[in-house]
């Protein structure tokens, strides 16, 4: 399962009413998203990858499991994947979200959604969840040889990594998860904590990005916030790598690599962006090692 992403112009306003649960958004903000999806061609890689992901586990697991694909805002539908494991007949079921941290709102909702496509269809049968995978080697190893790809990028340019700071990202969620103890935030710097040991990073820092439009406070501090403050320290070598997106999507595509660059444009920073992992061999076989595990649970 993933998030999800319009495949047109055409179909932003609809997306972005599903989001905010039916609520029509303003035409001001309408026409802000409509521009950020412009920018990029008009859509997002996210269900290329994600459905390239799927075949890959497909291909990976042969007979044992069969594999369905589900977006939580927009087609395919979870429960459309529902109903087609009703009419394949499947007895049991492992769910995983294309996400590496669990949250309460984040993980928790895709099973709400799965849980509500067995009711809208009339088809309950067990169904167990992975709810986080943030520190697997394999997602580690994954994130580590990304960040050496953008290391090789300043090196190219005459950076050496003495002189580089790093900023690990995730997706930023209102700041009142924290009243009832999420584990988001805390999942999201363990896996920033082990990914500096493995390299041997001690100048990193990590931030929010990519806040929602609303009246609540979001968690911080935003990452053009942070890049302020190191700029102010004279740092103005930066490497990011999205600890929180494994796919290319519009916070990766806009949010960093167009709005990020042009603020550091303005600046005099130079920065550069881990690619993220999207359809890596190392998360595929990291998923058939965590489903294996779950259906032992079955027996």
């Amino acid at each position: 399962m993933a998030y999800g992403s319009p495949n047109s112009i055409e179909d932003i306003e609809p997306y972005y009413t599903d989001i905010r649960k039916g609520r029509k958004p303003t035409p001001e903000l309408l026409e802000e998203l409509t521009d950020r999806y412009q920018t990029i061609g008009g859509k997002t890689p996210l269900l290329q990858i994600t459905t390239e992901q799927m075949k890959s586990l497909q291909e990976l697991v042969g007979d044992q499991y069969q594999i369905f694909l589900g977006m939580r805002h927009w087609n395919p539908w979870i429960a459309e994947a529902i109903q087609e494991m009703k009419d394949a007949g499947i007895t049991q079921a492992v769910g995983i979200i294309m996400a590496p941290h669990f949250s309460s709102m984040s993980i928790a909702k895709y099973i709400e959604c799965v849980e509500k496509g067995m009711e809208k269809v009339d088809y309950h049968i067990p169904f167990k969840y992975i709810q986080n995978w943030h520190v697997h080697p394999s997602f580690l190893e994954g994130l580590i040889e990304k960040i050496e790809i953008a290391e090789n990028n300043f090196a190219q340019a005459g950076v050496d990594k003495s002189q580089l700071h790093y900023i690990f990202t995730a997706h930023s969620l209102p700041e009142k998860i924290l009243e009832v103890s999420d584990p988001y935030r805390d999942q999201l710097l363990e896996t920033c904590r082990w990914i500096a040991k493995l390299k041997g990073i001690s100048n990193w820092d990590f931030a929010f990005q990519s806040a929602g439009r609303t009246q609540e406070k979001w968690l911080g501090p935003d990452l053009l916030d942070k890049i302020e403050e190191l700029h102010q320290k004279g740092q103005n070598n930066i490497l990011i790598c999205s600890v929180g997106f494994i796919i290319d999507h519009l916070e990766v595509l806009y949010d960093i690599d167009i709005e990020a660059k042009e603020y550091c444009a303005t600046k005099g920073i130079r920065i550069e962006r881990a690619p993220s992992l999207n359809n890596h061999p190392k998360l595929t076989s990291l998923f058939k090692e965590i489903i294996d595990l779950k259906f032992e649970d079955f027996r």
